[in-house]
């Protein structure tokens, strides 16, 4: 039975799963969320006999249900391949009594491989079924990790372009470098005078704009998005969540039906909604603990059911979560509201028009599964340096934060619940903010020296990512203001 797909802010139209990943965005404004969460329906047992790609079929084939067996599992091999550092594809690491789900071995360094990696197969299998010939625009807004992500994903894939927008001056040296050298005929990166929810908001405009989709589709052109906000993004990430329960039991480290703890580092909301979905389709989950760094407006809403992003945006080392728009919060919304599109389409009119919304009582109950926790900049260095002195474990700065808001969850709540933590990146993709939190002598090093000792005192390998960033050449340098994003759209698709 095909699953089909609504968006969030209406209920009159549905999409199959292959239309819902090309149009990215519902025309509505809304994000496509399946009519119903599928069930899983292989016991864990036989999931944990199963590698990574196998896992990947058994949880995708139950929302992208209008794609054949063949084309998904081709889709699968071609995603989950040699491009990833470790066969595994997703290893665990046991560090002080927690146990860290490495989403960092594919090609950029960052979980964003995980779903990016498949994304550019989905969506060039979709625009066949489909009988699409316009030439897909991807168009993308990144707070660092998803830009390079899709760019490797989608460089010189037939039928398509991308166009990624990054805040100039808000992601890492690493994270931009990896960007503006990235090669491929079809890519073009652009700098933002302004920080990641102005460039999300720009890249959202943009595919709501009903004149600029006309004079696209004159020249051929077709926007869709590889945002978290593309459903082809939420649901491989609910793959690993499946994975990760299914190879602790399989290393005997939990029982059959135990439920575990999951602890993400949260800024789009997309990575921890990926675990509430696999939670939902029967995941033994205990609580979803949101993890959030200065800008802790996610922290605030579990608190109170109020979001409010009228507050002052923090740049931080943990620039990937500086957020304070959470475009996929409102899928959760949506699913608190019983499904309701009105009610959730008011809140987000509220978000668009005031800067904040308040949930009802009822809808906050229903927020049970979930917990809040927030790391200041110090939390951040303290967690980095003590379980590196404890362990000789290395995290980055994404996931330090997950890893301090985790201890300090543990010792309020006396809550013994064996615990998954998402980390997020390499440390090697934040070596300078890494280093300096373990010794503040390692800053006067430059970025490339820090890559190295951090290879020395981690007993780790550096990743060819960073490698081949050494001396690559800079093939992309426009900058422009948050206003100028549509103009220069146009000027690069000459419309």
């Amino acid at each position: 039975m095909n699953l089909l797909y609504k968006s969030t802010r209406s209920n009159d139209k549905t999409v199959t799963a292959s239309q819902a990943i090309l149009k990215g965005l519902a025309e509505d404004g809304g994000l496509f969320v399946p009519e119903t969460l599928p069930a899983l329906n292989v016991s864990m047992e036989a999931l944990s006999k199963m590698s990574y790609q196998e896992v990947a079929y058994e949880v995708m084939k139950l929302f992208f249900t209008d794609f054949t067996e063949e084309e998904l599992k081709n889709c699968i091999a071609k995603a989950y391949d040699s491009k990833f550092d470790t066969e595994e594809i997703a290893p665990l690491v046991k560090a002080d009594g927690a146990y860290y789900l490495e989403l960092f071995h594919g090609s950029t360094i960052a979980f964003k491989d995980m779903a990016l990696s498949i994304l550019p197969h989905l969506l060039t299998t979709a625009a066949k079924k489909n009988n699409i010939k316009n030439e897909i625009v991807i168009l993308t807004a990144t707070s660092g990790d998803t830009g390079k992500a899709a760019l490797a994903g989608f460089a010189d894939v037939e039928g398509t372009k991308i166009i990624v927008f990054y805040p100039k001056n808000g992601v890492s040296p690493v994270q931009e470098r990896q960007m503006v050298t990235q090669k491929g005929k079809n890519t073009y990166v652009v700098g933002i005078k302004g920080n990641f929810d102005d460039a999300q908001s720009g890249v959202k405009a943009m595919f709501n704009d009903k004149e600029l989709a006309g004079k696209m589709d004159q020249k051929g052109f077709q926007f869709s998005s590889a945002n978290s906000i593309n459903i082809g993004r939420l649901v491989p990430q609910v793959v690993y969540y499946v994975y990760a329960y299914a190879k602790l039991l399989a290393d005997g480290e939990i029982k059959d039906g135990e439920k575990i703890n999951v602890v993400v580092p949260t800024g789009n909301f997309g990575n921890i909604l990926a675990a509430y979905y696999a939670k939902n389709m029967g995941l033994p989950v205990n609580k979803l603990i949101c993890a959030s760094n200065e800008n802790k407006v996610l922290f605030d809403f579990f608190e109170t059911g109020k979001y409010d992003r009228n507050r002052e945006f923090i740049l931080t080392s943990s620039p990937s979560m500086d957020i304070l728009i959470s475009s996929n919060l409102e899928r959760l919304i949506y699913k608190i509201a019983d499904n309701d599109a009105a009610a959730c389409k008011g809140l987000m009119d509220a978000l668009a028009a005031k800067g904040e919304y308040t949930i009802t009582e009822s809808m906050k109950e229903q927020l049970a599964d979930f917990a809040g926790g927030y790391a200041s900049e110090d939390n951040t260095k303290e967690a980095i340096k003590s379980l590196y002195d404890k362990t000789g474990y290395v995290l980055d700065t994404h996931t330090a934060v997950a890893s301090y808001v985790c201890r300090k969850y543990k010792e309020d709540t006396k809550d013994e619940t064996k615990t998954l933590v998402a980390s997020t990146a390499s440390p090697y993709k934040f070596a300078r903010s890494v280093m300096t939190a373990i010794d503040p002598s390692y800053d006067a090093m430059s970025d490339f020296e820090l890559v190295d000792k951090l290879c020395e005192i981690s007993k780790t390998a550096v990743p060819n990512a960073i490698e081949e960033i050494r001396t690559a050449s800079v093939l992309h340098d426009t900058v422009c203001d948050k206003t100028e994003m549509k103009a220069a759209v146009e000027k690069i698709l000459a419309i």
